[in-house]
């Protein structure tokens, strides 16, 4: 159910909020893990970059997660700023 109030929060924000800080784990760390430049990171934290599938994949072998776990927080922000789109058109 997608939040009628508020934005969801940003995969790059629980990217930072749940997993970096909690692991002390730096942007350059991760990038490294993940074999990607460190801007993609720093892209994906900052809410300029969305998740891709492959970035979801990457993610969830460094975490030991799921990628469903990184899409899913990513189709939640497009779908509510889709939603918001459309009811102001």
């Amino acid at each position: 159910m997608l939040p009628k109030n508020r934005p969801p929060t940003p995969p790059g924000e629980i990217l930072l909020e749940e997993f970096l800080k909690p692991l002390g784990m730096t942007q350059v760390e991760l990038a490294r893990r993940m074999g990607v430049p460190i801007q993609r990171v720093n892209t994906l934290i900052k809410g300029k970059r969305a998740v891709t599938a492959e970035t979801a994949i990457l993610l969830a072998r460094v975490f030991k997660t799921s990628p469903e776990l990184w899409m899913n927080l990513q189709t939640q922000c497009d779908l509510w700023e889709a939603a918001r789109r459309l009811a102001i058109a």
